[in-house]
C-alpha cells in the first residue's frame, strides 16, 4: 500500500527528472505558505495576542532552536534508512500544528498571557517535527540532486517558490487588509487565524502531499566497520575546513537574527505602518530576490558559493545599518524612500545568501557522509538564529528606554543652533549590534576554501561588465560613449556593501542596455568582438602579479567557459568561437605575465565545462582546442607537443568530474601521445 515511500537501489534519469520537477512544486507550495505565515502575519497575529518583545523573540527561536533535535534524528536515519517515510510523516504533523494556532482566538481571551504561551508551546512540539523532517530531508536531497548543479538548480526552485509566495503574500494582504477595516478592533485576531487555516489546509498539506510523490535513491551502505553515533557527529568537528564553515554558520545566524525579527515589529510598532504596506514592502523584497536569483545562481556555480556568499552578506550588512537611519527619532520625510531601497536591496542580498547557505554545506559534505556533515551544519546554523532573536528581545526591552544622539552644533556670538545627525533609540541598537557583529563573520567566511574559489573582485566584474560591453560607441545606439568611458574601478574601492549595491545596480542597467546593443550590433562578427572582450577582460583581472599567483587559472578558466555561453542567445560558428576565444585569452594571458602552463589548463578546463553545459559537442570542442593551442605554442613560448600534452590533462581534469562518459568523449579527441601518463602501477606481491 505504501510502496511509493519505499526507496529505489537506482533511479532512471526520467525518474530523477520527474524528481526534481516534484521538489521544485513541492517548494513552492511550502513557500507560499511560509509567506502566509511570515512576512509580518505571524508577527501581527502574536501582537493582537498580547505578545512582547521577548515573545516575538521567542517565536522567532523556536525554530531554529528546537534543531538541536537532528542529533538523535541522525541516529534514527541510520537505522531506519528509510529517510521519505521519515520526512513525509514528521512534516505531515508538523503541518497539523498550524489549526490549533490559528484556533486560539475562538477559544480564549484575548489579548492574554495564556494566549501567547500556548502558541509558543505549539511552536515548541512543531519545531521538534520540522527538525527531523530537516535532517532526513537534506540526506535525501543531497543524493537525489546532481552535484553539477547544485546552484542552478536551488536558484531556479527558489525563484519559483519565491514568486508563489509572492502571490499568496498579496492575497492574505488583501484579505487582512479587508477584515481589519470592516471588522471591529477585538475581532482583528480572527482575520489572522482565518489566512493561516486557508494556508494550513491548501498549502501546508498540500506540501506533505507532493513531498510524497518525490523519489529516494537508495542510502548508500557504509563500507567498513560501522561507525558510532559519537563518532559521525564529530566527523565534522575533525574536518578543519568544515569545522571553520560551522563557526562562520553560527555567528553569521547569531547576528542576522539579532536584527531581522524585529523588522517587522519595527515597522508595525515604531513607525505605526499598517499590516499592508509591512506585507507589501516584503513582496517588493522578494520580486527582487526573485529578478535576482537568477544572476547569483549562475555566478555560484561559476564561479564558487563562498563568494557569492560573502557578497550577499556584504549587501545586507549594508541593509541592517540602514535601518537605522529609518528614523530621527521619529518618522521623517526619507523614511518611506529609504524602507523601499532597503527591501529591494535585502531581496538582492537573501537571494544570494538564502541558497549559498544551504548549497556550499553540501558541496564541502563529503559523500556518503552527508547526513551528519549537513546535520552538523544545520545544528550549527540554527542554534545561532535561535539564541539571535532571544537575544535580541532582551536586548530590545533593555534598549527601549534608552537612547543615543549624535548632533552637529553651531555656537556664534548671536546664537546656538542645533542640527540632529542621528539618533540611536529602541531597536536601532540591535540592528547597529548586528552590523558590527556581521562585520567580523565575513572574516571567518574568507578562511573556509571551498574549490574554484575566485577572489570577490571577480564577482563584482562581471556585475560590471555587461554595461562596458555593450556600450563602447556605436552610430546607431547614441549615448553609449559615456559608459564605455566611466571609471568603473572607483567602485572596488568603496565600503564592503556599497560596492555591491552598485554592482547590482549597473547589472540591471546592463541587461537593459544589452537587449539595445545586440538589436544595433546584428550582423557583425561576436565571435571577433568576444575575442577583442576576453582580452581586455583577462589583462584587467589580473592587474596585479599576487592576483596571477592566485588566481591566474581560475581567471582564464571561467572566462573561457563563459564565453562558450555566448551560443545560448546568438547563432555562431561554434568552430570559429572555440578558435578565437581560446587564441584571445591565452595571447591576453601570457601578455599579462601568467604563467603559460596555468592559462592553458585554465583554458582546456573552460572549454569542457563551457561545452558540457552549452550542450556542444565535447569531443569536436576540444578537437578545436589542440588545433588552436598548438597554433598559438609558439606566442607563449611552448612546443607544440608541450602544450598540446598540458591541454590534454587539462581537459582530461575537467572531464572527471563530470562523469564517465564526458571523459570517454575527451579521450577520443586527443591523440595517444598527448594522453596523460598513468601513474605506475606498483609491483604485484607474489
Amino acid at each position: 500500500m505504501f510502496k511509493f515511500l519505499r526507496p529505489k537501489a537506482t533511479l532512471t534519469d526520467g525518474e530523477i527528472k520527474s524528481g526534481l520537477r516534484w521538489v521544485t512544486i513541492e517548494g513552492a507550495v511550502s513557500m507560499g505558505f511560509f509567506s502566509i505565515t511570515t512576512s509580518g502575519i505571524l508577527v501581527a497575529y502574536a501582537l493582537a495576542l498580547g505578545a512582547e518583545n521577548f515573545h516575538i523573540g521567542v517565536l522567532a527561536a523556536i525554530p531554529f532552536i528546537m534543531q538541536i533535535i537532528q542529533i538523535p534524528t541522525i541516529w534514527l536515519i541510520e537505522s531506519v534508512r528509510r529517510r521519505k517515510i521519515i520526512s513525509v510523516l514528521s512534516w505531515f504533523f508538523a503541518q497539523l500544528c498550524w489549526f490549533p494556532i490559528a484556533l486560539i482566538p475562538f477559544f480564549m481571551p484575548i489579548p492574554g498571557k495564556a494566549a501567547i504561551t500556548l502558541v509558543i508551546g505549539i511552536m515548541a512540539f512543531r519545531g521538534i517535527l520540522s527538525a527531523i523532517c530537516n535532517a532526513s530531508w537534506n540526506s535525501w536531497q543531497r543524493d537525489l540532486i546532481p552535484q553539477n548543479i547544485l546552484g542552478r538548480f536551488f536558484s531556479r526552485r527558489m525563484a519559483y517558490a519565491t514568486a508563489f509566495a509572492v502571490v499568496f503574500s498579496v492575497g492574505s494582504a488583501i484579505f487582512i487588509d479587508y477584515w481589519r477595516n470592516s471588522s471591529l478592533p477585538e475581532d482583528t485576531a480572527f482575520g489572522y487565524s482565518y489566512a493561516i487555516l486557508f494556508g494550513a489546509l491548501f498549502l501546508g498539506l498540500g506540501s506533505v502531499f507532493f513531498m510524497s510523490l518525490i523519489p529516494e535513491p537508495l542510502m548508500q551502505p557504509v563500507t567498513g566497520p560501522q561507525p558510532s553515533i559519537k563518532e559521525r557527529l564529530t566527523a565534522p568537528l575533525r574536518d578543519p575546513n568544515f569545522k571553520r564553515l560551522l563557526q562562520f554558520l553560527f555567528y553569521w545566524s547569531f547576528a542576522s537574527n539579532l536584527a531581522i525579527p524585529f523588522f517587522a515589529a519595527h515597522m508595525l510598532q515604531t513607525l505605526g505602518m499598517p499590516v499592508v504596506w509591512v506585507i507589501g514592502l516584503s513582496i517588493l523584497s522578494q520580486v527582487f530576490n526573485i529578478l535576482f536569483l537568477r544572476v547569483w545562481g549562475p555566478l555560484a556555480d561559476r564561479f564558487s558559493n563562498k563568494v557569492v556568499l560573502s557578497i550577499g552578506i556584504s549587501l545586507y550588512l549594508m541593509v541592517m545599518g540602514g535601518w537605522i537611519f529609518v528614523t530621527l527619532p521619529d518618522r521623517y520625510f526619507l523614511t518611506i524612500p529609504l524602507l523601499i531601497i532597503l527591501h529591494i536591496f535585502a531581496g538582492i542580498a537573501s537571494a544570494a545568501v538564502s541558497f549559498t547557505v544551504g548549497t556550499i554545506g553540501l558541496k564541502l559534505s563529503p559523500k556518503g557522509e552527508a547526513t551528519s556533515y549537513l546535520a552538523t551544519a544545520s545544528l550549527a546554523t540554527n542554534i545561532g538564529a535561535g539564541l539571535g532573536p532571544i537575544a535580541g528581545g532582551f536586548l530590545a526591552d533593555f534598549f527601549s528606554t534608552r537612547q543615543l544622539n549624535f548632533t552637529f552644533t553651531w555656537i556664534d556670538p548671536a546664537s546656538t543652533i542645533n542640527l540632529p545627525f542621528l539618533s540611536i533609540i529602541g531597536r536601532d541598537f540591535l540592528f547597529g549590534l548586528a552590523f558590527l557583529l556581521g562585520i567580523l563573520t565575513l572574516g571567518m567566511l574568507a578562511r573556509i576554501r571551498e574549490e574554484g574559489d575566485v577572489g570577490r573582485e571577480v564577482i563584482l566584474e562581471s556585475l560590471y561588465e555587461p554595461i562596458k560591453d555593450i556600450s563602447r560607441p556605436m552610430s546607431t545606439v547614441p549615448g553609449f560613449t559615456f559608459l564605455a568611458n566611466f571609471p568603473f574601478g572607483f567602485f572596488k574601492r568603496v565600503p564592503p556593501g556599497l560596492d555591491v549595491a552598485l554592482g547590482v545596480t549597473i547589472y540591471q542597467i546592463a541587461e537593459m542596455a544589452r537587449a539595445t546593443a545586440l538589436a544595433a550590433t546584428r550582423g557583425r562578427s561576436i565571435t571577433q568582438r568576444m575575442a577583442s572582450d576576453l582580452g581586455k577582460n583577462i589583462t584587467r583581472y589580473a592587474s596585479s602579479r599576487r592576483k596571477i599567483r592566485e588566481h591566474g587559472m581560475e581567471i582564464v578558466q571561467h572566462t573561457v567557459r563563459g564565453a562558450m555561453h555566448v551560443v545560448d542567445d546568438n547563432p555562431v560558428n561554434v568552430d570559429k568561437l572555440i578558435e578565437q576565444v581560446v587564441e584571445g585569452v591565452l595571447t591576453a594571458s601570457n601578455e599579462a605575465g601568467m604563467d603559460s602552463r596555468d592559462s592553458l589548463m585554465g583554458a582546456s578546463q573552460g572549454v569542457v565545462q563551457g561545452a558540457v553545459e552549452t550542450g556542444m559537442d565535447v569531443t569536436e570542442a576540444v578537437k578545436i582546442t589542440l588545433k588552436t593551442v598548438k597554433k598559438a605554442s609558439e606566442g607563449i613560448g611552448m612546443s607544440e607537443e608541450e602544450a598540446a600534452s598540458v591541454v590534454g590533462e587539462g581537459v582530461i581534469l575537467a572531464a572527471e568530474p563530470l562523469g564517465s562518459e564526458v571523459v570517454a568523449e575527451v579521450v577520443e579527441a586527443i591523440p595517444e601521445e598527448n594522453l596523460p601518463l598513468a601513474p605506475d602501477k606498483p609491483d604485484e606481491k607474489s
